[in-house]
């Protein structure tokens, strides 16, 4: 994974709805960092930065400067607005080298199945148990050639480095067929066909 974004927290000692509007108001987002039986520390990121640091990762990972004294953390939850999806707030996890976390990482299909078919993913995440400073940005599925009722389940996926995948071995991750047309459509074809001939065996008008 790429190096850390580096972000200068500020602690913050006021709270409530009041407070939090202000810190938005002021360019920076609310946030709370949790970990390790410590008192949580109330914080504000600054929003530009920690937008760009969270935008294409699901579990980002983020050293926090705070009043000098640096901390690794864990992205656990954003909040965001529904309507202009700005970031109002985040939950962070404080993490140490060569601990391990279990996160929800994405899953990625590569390659392509057997012509003529397609494939359905049926878990779009998998719960996987890694050290926090090697959290793969996917779980990568392979399913280059594979042909038609192909099934592939947790326990054929090859583990990231490092890491433990906890979900049941036997579920169902991705299915390989071929589309079928249903009896539904191929009635809705031939009444639409057949209204198309009868509008043009009507006479024209003169």
């Amino acid at each position: 994974m790429a190096d850390n974004a580096k972000l200068t927290a500020t602690p913050r000692t006021e709270f409530g709805k009041g407070a939090a509007r202000r810190t938005r108001r002021a360019g920076l987002i609310p946030a709370v960092l949790y970990g390790h039986g410590a008192e949580p520390q109330h914080l504000a990121l600054p929003s530009h930065d920690t937008f760009l640091a969270v935008k294409d990762h699901a579990n980002a990972l983020v050293t926090l400067d705070i009043e000098g004294t640096e901390q690794t953390a864990l992205v656990k939850d954003i909040q965001r607005d529904p309507v202009k999806r700005h970031i109002e707030h985040l939950d962070l996890v404080l993490v140490r080298a060569g601990e391990k976390v279990t996160v929800e990482v994405p899953v990625h299909v590569e390659g392509e199945s057997a012509p003529g078919t397609i494939h359905q993913v049926e878990l779009m995440t998998l719960t996987v148990t890694v050290p926090a400073t090697r959290i793969p940005e996917a779980v990568t599925v392979p399913i280059e050639g594979l042909e038609d009722g192909a099934i592939v389940r947790v326990a054929d996926i090859p583990r990231p480095s490092d890491a433990a995948i906890e979900d049941d071995p036997e579920s169902v991750v991705v299915v390989i067929s071929v589309p079928r047309v249903s009896a539904e459509d191929i009635e809705a074809d031939e009444a639409a066909a057949e209204a198309g001939a009868a509008a043009g065996a009507e006479p024209s008008e003169a």
